[in-house]
């Protein structure tokens, strides 16, 4: 019998592609660092300089990154609001899982500003991105190897769909456990939403506090950049059970690509617009920002509705909120939603995303196509996401999923794609 994930089913390129994409994501993320702060601020070509090793190892960075990680996992350990199940394992079990994550914002937002109070000299972090990037980027490599080791020692049962093909390379980058825990303690689900978005709006803040200091205020630009990246993470958190239907938790395992998007690439390459906005100041009037702000609640209003939609539905398919959605029956059991926003296009929620990410741009001007790269970045993302998806679909639902696609033929945007 072939390995979980035969060479027909690999992902990304297989392991060549999963070699280039260990070196290209982290190269990606210090490339962005570095010219964000640069005069150019250009996205295409070379970085302004090569930085050497003494710029980029602190042991300070890597001390913070650990108190950071530790700090978030103690508050994930507090007594949680809700603790919910996870989707049926192969073994027919299911994992539960603390909902508590909008708590540690609240109480991480606590703590901070107390220190901000006592001293906490904030401020001073964006100094800090460079060595605490690589401080993350050593954390991740590191935990992935671990990660990867304590799989091979896993049962079958707690194995991903893919990342089992036997090649190291690729599954130590795909990751070959699909939960790995100790305890109670789910490392996947932990960095899923924790570390890195809590971090994300954290280097906002600190850049937003650095901008008052240099200019006597911080810019309405940054100012709807926080505040816009805030309503998101805090979104996230309030709503993260949802992520225990999402593709990264049923389907994928736990190895370099997540470990790093999760504690590396979320924090430091997210945070690009206010990276931006420190070193290039942008005016900005209050009739631009006005519409801008109609942008980001429009793209907010379809990404919220359709997940809410879709987790009701899911939930329960009588509640009265979704009872009366059209639907198509499939043979495993379940339903595919044909109306409400889930008949507009396959996947309304990436629409609103993508809507969103132009928003968080557009208070940077148009002057670079830097600030953007969040927006190109993230479409070619949720294009791959939804391919992926798309052919998980059709060997799940077969006939029914084809019928669905013909009652819903646009995919992200309506008569476009």
């Amino acid at each position: 019998m072939a390995p979980q994930g035969s060479r027909a089913e690999l992902e990304f390129g297989g392991p060549l592609g999963a070699a280039a994409l260990l070196l290209l994501l982290p190269a990606t993320m210090f490339h962005l660092l570095l010219v964000a702060r640069s005069g150019p601020a250009r996205l295409l070509g070379p970085p302004p300089y090569l930085p050497e090793l003494e710029e980029l190892w602190s042991p300070w960075a890597l001390l913070l990154c650990l108190t950071w990680l530790g700090l978030q996992a103690a508050l994930y350990l507090l007594p949680a609001r809700k603790v919910a199940e996870g989707q049926e394992l192969k073994d027919k079990s299911r994992l539960s899982y603390p909902i508590n994550g909008f708590q540690a914002l609240v109480l991480t937002a606590l703590l901070v500003g107390l220190g901000v109070l006592a001293g906490l000299p904030l401020s001073a972090l964006p100094e800090m991105l460079l060595p605490l990037a690589f401080a993350a980027t050593l954390i991740a490599f590191i935990f992935s190897l671990l990660l990867y080791l304590k799989a091979l020692v896993a049962p079958a049962s707690a194995l991903a769909p893919g990342g089992n093909s036997g090649n190291p390379i690729y599954d130590f980058f795909l990751g070959r456990e699909l939960n790995p825990r100790i305890c109670s303690f789910d490392f996947k689900y932990f960095c899923e939403l924790r570390p890195g978005l809590i971090g994300w709006v954290l280097i906002n803040l600190a850049l937003l506090m650095q901008e008052a200091e240099l200019r006597g205020s911080p810019s309405l630009a940054m100012w709807l950049v926080n505040g816009f990246q805030l309503l998101y993470v805090g979104d996230a958190l309030w709503h993260e059970e949802a992520v225990l239907t999402t593709m990264d938790i049923i389907h994928d395992g736990f190895g370099f690509m997540l470990a790093f998007g999760d504690l590396a690439w979320v924090p430091f390459t997210y945070s690009l617009q206010a990276q931006f906005l420190l070193y290039h100041p942008e005016p900005l009037g209050l009739p631009l920002a006005s519409v801008i702000c109609l942008i980001n609640a429009v793209g907010y209003y379809i990404f919220r509705g359709a997940n809410s939609q879709k987790n009701a539905f899911r939930k329960n398919p009588s509640d009265p909120r979704v009872a009366d959605l059209e639907t198509i029956s499939t043979a495993t059991g379940r339903r595919l939603l044909v109306s409400g926003w889930w008949g507009m296009v396959r996947h309304p929620n990436y629409l609103g995303d993508l809507i969103m990410a132009l928003a968080w741009s557009l208070p940077c001007g148009v002057s670079h196509l830097l600030p953007y790269f969040y927006l190109l970045y993230f479409t070619a993302l949720l294009v791959h996401r939804e391919a992926r998806d798309e052919q998980q679909c059709l060997r799940k639902y077969g006939l029914a999923w084809h019928a669905y696609c013909r009652r819903v033929p646009y995919r992200i945007v309506p008569y476009i794609y």
